[in-house]
């Protein structure tokens, strides 16, 4: 399966879409986000309200589209990609 992905922003974003059989909307929508510096996001999910999709290929671009608006959030807004909290978690 090819990864849907883009350069928005000077930032690199790939939807990251996982596979659940056997239900009515196998696809749940994410993203991860490579900043010009280097540094990587964890996977970021879609907002639980459209987190699963029937099709794959509206997943992967609601995934791209979630990823576009977290950057816009990042340096629009100031909000953190990387936030201290899930780093002090993966740490311990």
């Amino acid at each position: 399966m090819s990864t849907l992905q883009c350069n928005y922003r000077d930032h690199h974003i790939s939807a990251e879409v996982m596979e659940h059989p056997g239900i009515p909307t196998p696809w749940a929508g994410g993203c991860r986000i490579i900043t010009p510096d280097g540094r990587t996001t964890r996977r970021l999910s879609l907002p639980f309200n459209g987190a699963f999709l029937a099709d794959l290929t509206k997943a992967q671009q609601a995934s791209i589209a979630h990823g576009k608006w977290l950057v816009d959030q990042y340096l629009n807004k100031s909000r953190d990609l990387f936030p201290e909290s899930v780093a002090k978690r993966h740490a311990a």
